[in-house]
């Protein structure tokens, strides 16, 4: 792959904050897919919230939920498509967007 059609994505380790996680790396020819993984981990009334993200040569999406916490990763393949921090962030945030959006065609 030449480096038009290369894979670029966002790189951290274990970090707690989406802000420490705002490089962005161009993968190895090997890889297909930017992955982020999302760690939660219970400590009492305190919750540990981790994020890694990077390049994978395979991805594979899951989510799995115990009393101890969570561990949440989610796979995509485009350029620096594993920028937003977490699947449910993410996600809320597309549905505020096209509720505002629909608002705005519909009654403007």
């Amino acid at each position: 792959a030449d480096a038009f059609h290369a894979l670029w994505c966002y790189r951290c380790e274990n970090e707690p904050s989406n802000w420490n996680c705002i490089k962005l790396v161009k993968c190895a020819e090997t890889d297909s897919y930017c992955s982020t993984t999302v760690t939660t981990s219970r400590q009492g009334k305190d919750t540990d919230y981790r994020l890694s993200k990077g390049c994978a040569p395979t991805c594979t999406e899951n989510n799995m939920v115990t009393s101890l916490g969570s561990v949440s990763t989610s796979c995509c393949q485009r350029y620096g498509c594993n920028f937003s921090g977490a699947t449910s962030v993410k996600t809320s945030s597309a549905v505020m967007v096209v509720g505002i959006l629909a608002k705005w065609l519909c009654c403007s």
